[in-house]
């Protein structure tokens, strides 16, 4: 592997093998390619990562507008004339076309890590399209994480609270302030904040067993203190009937609005030392809810933790772990960051940036199984694939349980602490892996490598298709197989093969000969490195 050397950009001279920049790149991106290890060890690892939060956002752009939620015919949209046909729901009311933007954008945009970012807050503050239906209202909220991926974890959860998608998905839109609803309270709790157990700064439990963060009469405030949220203005229907009175109309348009009247005020106790103070407002109590669970001491290693499960490994040290949660609570980390509590720019480069993300010799409990969607483009961005991202929904998506989403609950696809057989581990991915999904894991090798891919759907708009490009580039080396498979490996995995598995793998490839395979012999070769390194457990298993 070749070494360059770099200046960063507080002046220190750092150095990255070609395995260290593909293995960053694993980290950072929907996939190493060529081009991203080689801008990586051009410009080093801290400034190649404060290039990529400088560069512009991507967007979900794809499927119908607002008219589902504020037009007025007592004939629903998709019965209306214009409307009429198969792909109405799909267009109008599912998340299938974000899922189109979503793997478009994550194979071809320069935003790798934004990207990377967003689905990884996208699996801490989750909302599930089994619920909730709203094509547009999905890409409000999933354009609302990528622009607040480098942002501020306050924001990431103001924006989730008011979200009208949300509101929906946990029952508190329209939340009644007599009786209010407190599945939005606990999950803020439980999942997208704080957690159930008090912490440690390094994520250990405090006095070695769980300590409750908080109890049901505590959720009961948190409930009464987020009450009397409704829709933003904009929702109509034909009755121009919006109930409760005084409430406005379902409209995923922009954030949820207060109404006073619905809004409990009594006084309330909130976590951190925090009170609602009697005859509070819709928005002065969030602010408090906002700093209750900001100002939590358990809020920077329970996030951090999951950052770093998402972007780099399962079972992090405690020291590493540490590390992160007192980048998130100082908001810097070297010159990343604005210094408040909660900055996601700081969190996100202590995650990568730390010696355990960036040694090539990770310890024995180091690493994670690569989730699905990573591996569907991790294979196609190596071997300039393409794809319109059809496939992958209710085809693979759905095979490995992986339809982007759609995860089973708020408790996304898998839980963080989702015990690995056998050890002491976690492993969250292996929530989603057994026998089948294996030999799938497998089978989806073998439909980009040898079925083909796919042809563009008719319906589709902008439809490609899922294919391989040329594969002229490693073509070139396929006469010396040793060299393609070393190639490959190091880019795919970050280093090579071990010496054993890399001897079988070149005997493979070498298999085909000009002689069995005169006029596809080159282009096997490179099919049959691809199938066996992206096979392997040296990249089903990213470390």
């Amino acid at each position: 592997m070749t070494s360059q050397a770099t200046t960063n950009s507080a002046g220190e001279v750092t150095w990255m093998t070609t395995g260290e920049a593909a293995r960053l790149a694993g980290h950072a991106t929907f996939g190493a390619t060529e081009a991203v290890v080689k801008e990586i060890e051009s410009y080093g690892a801290t400034d190649w990562i404060e290039g990529q939060m400088l560069k512009k956002s991507s967007r979900y752009t794809l499927g119908g507008d607002s008219r589902i939620h504020t037009h007025t015919s007592t004939i629903s949209l998709c019965e209306q004339d214009a409307y009429k046909g198969a792909n109405c729901w799909r267009d109008w009311y599912s998340t299938q076309p974000l899922l189109w933007d979503f793997y478009r954008n994550a194979m071809t945009q320069p935003d790798q890590l934004r990207q990377r970012v967003a689905y990884a807050l996208s699996q801490i503050v989750v909302i599930s399209a089994l619920e909730v239906s709203g094509t547009y209202g999905w890409r409000n909220y999933h354009n609302s994480l990528l622009d607040n991926a480098f942002g501020n974890y306050r924001t990431v959860l103001k924006k989730a609270t008011l979200s009208p998608l949300m509101g929906d998905f946990l029952n508190n839109v329209n939340n009644d302030k007599a009786a209010p609803n407190e599945n939005y309270a606990r999950e803020l709790l439980q999942l997208f904040s704080i957690g159930t157990c008090e912490l440690n700064m390094d994520g250990s439990l405090k006095g070695g067993k769980c300590i409750p963060t908080y109890d049901n009469v505590m959720v009961r405030n948190y409930a009464y203190a987020l009450t009397g949220w409704t829709y933003p203005a904009g929702g109509q229907n034909a009755w121009n009937l919006c109930l409760p009175q005084g409430a406005n109309c379902r409209y995923y348009g922009g954030d949820m609005v207060g109404i006073q009247k619905y809004h409990d005020i009594t006084q309330r106790s909130l976590l951190s030392g925090v009170t609602v103070p009697a005859s509070s407002t819709p928005d002065s109590a969030l602010e408090k809810v906002l700093d209750s669970v900001m100002n939590h001491p358990n809020i920077a290693p329970f996030v951090g933790r999951q950052l770093i499960q998402r972007l780099v490994m399962s079972n992090p040290s405690p020291a590493y772990t540490q590390r992160v949660a007192q980048a998130f609570a100082a908001g810097k980390f070297q010159n990343f960051g604005t210094g408040q509590r909660g900055d996601l720019a700081a969190t996100v480069a202590a995650v990568l940036l730390d010696p355990e993300a960036l040694s090539m010799t990770p310890a024995a409990s180091g690493g994670k199984l690569r989730e699905p969607v990573l591996m569907f483009t991790g294979l196609l961005r190596l071997l300039g694939g393409y794809t319109d991202g059809e496939p992958f929904a209710w085809w693979w998506g759905e095979t490995l349980q992986q339809h982007v989403f759609r995860p089973p609950s708020v408790f996304n696809y898998y839980p963080p602490d989702y015990p690995v057989a056998g050890t002491s581990l976690r492993g969250p991915e292996f929530g989603i892996h057994n026998a089948s999904t294996h030999i799938s894991r497998l089978n989806f090798l073998n439909y980009v490598l040898w079925w083909g891919g796919s042809a563009p759907v008719d319906t589709v708009p902008g439809a490609t298709g899922t294919k391989l490009s040329s594969l002229a580039v490693w073509e070139a080396d396929s006469d010396n197989v040793p060299k393609l498979v070393d190639r490959m490996s190091v880019i795919a995995t970050g280093r090579t093969l071990p010496a054993g598995t890399r001897e079988s793998v070149i005997k493979a490839v070498e298999a085909f000969t000009p002689t069995n395979s005169p006029t596809h012999y080159k282009t096997s070769r490179v099919k049959q490195a691809a199938w066996l390194v992206f096979a392997s457990p040296q990249y089903q298993i990213q470390r």
